[in-house]
């Protein structure tokens, strides 16, 4: 992002607003931070002291909210904010998920779902000493197991959260029935699932749903995986090991045609005198008060870029201009392979 045009900046955390996740009362930071990319799927993992000052940068600026899971690393990103927030531990939320069998040796990936009752404990066990931390704040099922019933797996983090050990349950990427079946067990404080002004369906049938029960919806990729920050065009190449290589979405073909989208954002950043970033995020903000993204990063500028939409006011004339003009754009390529779209919406 150039001198010249910096768009809406944060100065400290005393002016940073917050949320409550719908009716579970868990307030945080109105963004807060994914923290995925620093050890996971974007390349290689980055270095761990430089993320450590990112955290506590965060920190400062007022975000309160933090993503991590275990997969991601594995083990090394929950392992990152036990390094870093523990002397903030009094201003944090940290969430972090369950969900997986991964490989004993320690290789990236998982080697299938597992969300087996006894499977959860021993998660929450080993994330709590990674995090450096007594109790999980939001302990949410990454991907919903179809070979176990629901009911066991609200039932298992509902004994957690009578022994301290986790605060709130979340969801990841639920359907609308599953979501249900498992409120009606313990109360979901959030679903964490994508959603963004490139990935609108949820609006079908899980935002009403998350209203009607008063769940928060904490919405990951918000930046459309960088995309939506104008910083990737068809000619950006991707490393091998970047993940989004692998992705429908970002064919240098598929980058081509979803630019219209881009440039939709650079047209209302400019007239608000902000970034396309920036609009994405004041665009998600604007849609309901217990929505709370958390887009990630590695960089304090695009840190201090982000936490400035918090400041951005759209107009309902404004929001109804840029759905018109969305609707008008046909998104190209899937969000993920058919083998991890399967996992979503169970």
């Amino acid at each position: 992002m150039g001198q010249a045009h910096r768009g809406i900046q944060r100065e400290s955390e005393k002016n940073m607003k917050t949320r409550i996740l719908g009716k579970s009362g868990l307030e945080v930071s109105a963004l807060g931070l994914g923290c995925m990319g620093m050890s996971f799927s974007y390349g290689a993992p980055k270095d761990i002291a430089e993320m450590v000052k990112l955290l506590e940068a965060a920190v400062e600026r007022g975000v309160t909210f933090f993503d991590t899971a275990e997969v991601y690393g594995p083990y090394t990103n929950e392992e990152l904010l036990g390094k870093a927030l523990p002397a903030v531990r009094e201003k944090v939320v940290i969430a972090t998920k369950f969900g997986f069998s991964l490989y004993e040796d320690g290789r990236p990936g998982w080697k299938g779902l597992n969300s087996r009752p006894e499977q959860i404990r021993k998660v929450a066990e080993a994330s709590l000493k990674r995090l450096n931390i007594d109790t999980i704040d939001l302990f949410y099922q990454h991907r919903v197991d179809p070979s176990v019933p629901i009911e066991d797996v609200a039932g298992a983090v509902k004994d957690l959260i009578a022994e301290g050990k986790v605060r709130h349950f979340g969801l990841s990427e639920a359907g609308v029935g599953t979501i249900r079946r498992a409120h009606a067990v313990q109360p979901v404080a959030a679903l964490q699932s994508e959603y963004s002004l490139w990935w609108r369906k949820p609006e079908a049938e899980v935002i009403p749903t998350l209203e009607e029960l008063g769940i928060g919806l904490v919405p990951y990729s918000p930046l459309g995986k960088g995309f939506l920050t104008g910083a990737i065009t068809e000619t950006t190449e991707l490393a091998k090991n970047d993940f989004r290589s692998t992705l429908p979405r970002f064919t240098p073909e598929a980058r081509k045609a979803n630019q219209a989208i881009v440039d939709l954002l650079s047209e209302i950043a400019q007239e608000k005198q902000a970034t396309p970033a920036q609009i994405a995020l004041a665009w998600l903000l604007a849609q309901k008060p217990w929505i709370v993204p958390i887009p990630g990063t590695t960089k304090l500028h695009r840190l201090e870029e982000n936490l400035g939409a918090v400041e951005i006011e759209l107009t309902a004339q404004e929001l109804q201009s840029m759905d018109e003009a969305a609707a008008k754009i046909q998104i190209e390529g899937g969000r993920y392979t058919p083998e991890i779209e399967a996992m979503t919406g169970r």
